[in-house]
């Protein structure tokens, strides 16, 4: 045996693997943050930006709507009583015979018109409301409306939500929202996370921008600090948007199913009423004897406007205020409904099945906004203040802050990698590198073991975030192996 091998030390095989193998540290664990928040912020802000934009615009729908169909939504002059509300849909009907009946909205205030929704086959999903004077049952005009949405309130609304591009525009907004939150709390991580003895681990540093600094220090210090004011509003906004998401909102629902959470359902069952055999032939039941007629006949002929106004009545005294649509059954052996939506806080979702036909009158269901799940009533809540409905004014001026502040961010970010190019003479580029790659190999074991079944977790119950890190995760390998084959050629 050779002097060489007799000298050399019995674990020194194994010290050199150590060497070589890569120190591991829960600091890397910000060094992964820091890469997984650069591709983020550069492939998703444009998500964010075009949200912020179309959110902005969408916000104020209530004042657009009111400047430009002021004609249709406001009366002329306020009187002293109104007309009855037969006469109102007799006036709405004459003016436009066509199509069928689907429902009546009351007023939401004294300067506000009557609403008669007409179903139309040619417009499919949409309707034509017909706008009546309440004072003089005078008719003001119509438009095309999506469950009571004007044209211009329907248009940024679809902007908003898919830009136009029907179901698969949806993956835009569903994009935004499902990365919203991985943007907003890996920032704040990385800003609030950075290493004692800097000017942001004080209070100051973490909610003022450093004013000395200069060059990307400042424009990072003015990104996180707008982000730090942001965080609340803009993880709100990501909650609440994933909600009514096309994947995320199907998975949420499950989780409604699950909990049992979902909305209370209104029972329009008319009781002992049976309804027809398809032939027609069978009876009306017990209340066949009464004057109203089958539940069939009653429903299959244009409904009576003086029954609009008797269900009405019912719900009034069944404590139903404020504005309230009522809907005309679609079946026979149903009731009618009348709901109250009053999206302003304090909020009120009462509804009330009333038997117009057979009971005179008689409310035979209720739902009542005390009795939704818990979990429902936040869901409900938590869409109204998304759409700036549930604090009026105040609500709206939030979401614009929101809006212009995310928008802002974005901007921000996009400059600081700009700023971090690399400009010596002999090494330029025209944006900055991203964090260094390889950090899981040096992160620790109970990271690892933790982080990816959450990850995979949320992956299945984000799908979109799920499919798109993934393929994050897929480019930013295929990138490595062809730089590590040009390198090594």
């Amino acid at each position: 045996m050779s002097s060489t091998t007799e000298n050399r030390p019995p674990d020194a095989s194994s010290t050199e693997a150590e060497l070589s193998a890569p120190a591991r540290s829960w600091r890397e664990v910000r060094t992964l943050l820091a890469r997984l928040h650069f591709y983020a912020g550069i492939l998703i802000a444009p998500f964010l930006l075009v949200a912020a934009v179309t959110g902005l615009l969408y916000t104020f729908t209530p004042q657009l709507d009111r400047l430009v169909y002021e004609n249709w939504l406001t009366v002329d002059r306020p009187g002293d009583a109104v007309r009855p509300l037969a006469e109102q849909i007799a006036a709405a009907r004459q003016a436009y015979p066509e199509g069928e009946l689907a429902s009546v909205i009351t007023p939401a205030g004294p300067d506000d018109t009557t609403q008669v929704v007409l179903s139309l086959p040619e417009l499919g999903e949409k309707q034509l409301t017909v706008y009546v004077d309440p004072y003089t049952a005078q008719v003001k005009g119509d438009l095309v409306t999506w469950f009571g949405s004007t044209p211009l309130s329907t248009w940024l609304d679809d902007l908003h939500r898919n830009l136009h591009l029907g179901d698969f525009g949806r993956l835009y907004s569903e994009t935004a929202a499902t990365w919203l939150w991985v943007v907003v709390l890996g920032g704040l991580a990385l800003w609030l996370g950075r290493a004692r003895g800097q000017r942001a681990a004080s209070t100051r540093g973490v909610l003022l921008p450093d004013r000395s600094a200069k060059g990307v220090r400042r424009t990072r210090s003015r990104h996180a600090v707008t982000g730090v004011w942001l965080a609340l509003g803009l993880l709100f906004l990501s909650a609440t948007g994933m909600t009514w998401s096309q994947y995320a909102g199907d998975r949420f629902g499950r989780l409604l199913d699950v909990a049992k959470a979902r909305t209370p359902v209104l029972d329009t069952t008319l009781p002992g009423v049976q309804p027809p055999a398809p032939d027609g032939s069978g009876s009306g039941g017990e209340h066949a004897e009464h004057g109203g007629g089958s539940g069939s006949a009653a429903t299959a002929a244009e409904p009576d406007p003086a029954a609009f106004e008797a269900a009405l009545a019912a719900a009034r005294r069944a404590g139903l205020g404020g504005t309230a649509t009522v809907t005309p059954p679609v079946k026979p052996g149903k009731a009618w409904t009348v709901a109250q939506n009053d999206n302003t806080w304090p909020v009120h979702y009462d509804r009330v099945a009333v038997d117009v036909v057979y009971g005179a009158g008689t409310v035979t269901a209720q739902t009542r906004w005390s009795e939704y799940p818990l979990l429902s009533k936040l869901t409900k809540l938590g869409v109204q203040g998304h759409m700036g409905r549930l604090f009026g004014l105040a609500n709206q001026l939030v979401l614009a802050a929101l809006a212009i502040g995310l928008s802002v961010i974005t901007v921000l970010g996009y400059r600081m990698w700009w700023q971090r190019r690399p400009t010596r003479a002999d090494r330029t580029a025209r944006f900055g590198k991203a964090p260094a790659r390889g950090v899981w190999r040096r992160l620790p074991v109970t990271a690892l073991v933790l982080g990816i079944p959450l990850t995979v977790a949320l992956g299945w119950a984000l799908p979109v975030l799920g499919v798109t890190l993934a393929a994050f995760v897929l480019a930013d390998v295929a990138v490595g192996l062809v730089r590590s084959r040009s390198a090594a050629s």
